[in-house]
């Protein structure tokens, strides 16, 4: 089972048009504090990440933040977290994020959401980490997303076993005790080419 202390959250810097998406990074965030979890996020002060983490900080809980110091020039990096990490590049903020948590969540987002949600993915898929990855979905936001996936292991491009390796839930509570549950499998992403016919 996975032992979990901190969970890096991926989510938008923007809000998005539906007051379901700030919502649900608001119960996120509090349930995180309530759960004596620390949230890792990107540290920006915008959008859901800014809604997720003064909702963990309103309820108490512990919030690191790292974030490139291009993005902290333009003032976009919250300014009251427990502790901000400042990098020099996105590469560099990617690889701290994954470092610091125990697991990692998308919610509703943009490019940046899906890169950091598809490079952790990846590193799981190749063994660089056994941390549990999930999404949180709220009004089929992710779902074309899912299809997409599903639609890659049926055309022989994604294994059965690598797509199972993102959880999916929509409610706060259940993919945390899921992710609390999860038990890592190693599977290999390459497999050995059939012998050659006699």
């Amino acid at each position: 089972m996975a032992e979990l202390r901190s969970i890096c959250v991926f989510c938008g810097s923007s809000s998005g048009n539906e007051p379901a998406y700030r919502a649900l990074a608001e119960e996120l965030g509090q349930m995180l504090a309530t759960r004596g979890l620390t949230l890792v996020y990107g540290g920006g002060n915008v959008g859901l990440m800014g809604a997720i983490a003064d909702a963990a900080l309103a309820a108490g809980g512990t919030v690191r933040g790292f974030i490139p110091r291009a993005l902290m020039e333009k003032e976009v990096a919250h300014r009251h977290l427990t502790e901000l990490g400042i990098l020099g590049s996105m590469h560099e903020r990617k690889a701290a994020m994954e470092a610091h948590a125990d697991a990692f969540i998308a919610l509703p987002g943009g490019f940046g959401t899906l890169d950091e949600l598809c490079e952790i993915l990846t590193w799981a898929q190749l063994g660089i980490h056994r941390k549990p990855v999930g999404l949180l979905d709220v009004n089929g936001y992710f779902a074309p997303l899912l299809a997409f996936f599903d639609g890659a292991v049926a055309r022989g491009f994604i294994r059965a076993d690598h797509r199972d390796l993102l959880l999916a839930e929509r409610d706060p509570g259940a993919l945390l005790d899921r992710m609390a549950r999860w038990q890592p499998t190693i599977v290999p992403k390459w497999t050995a080419a059939p012998s050659p016919a006699p």
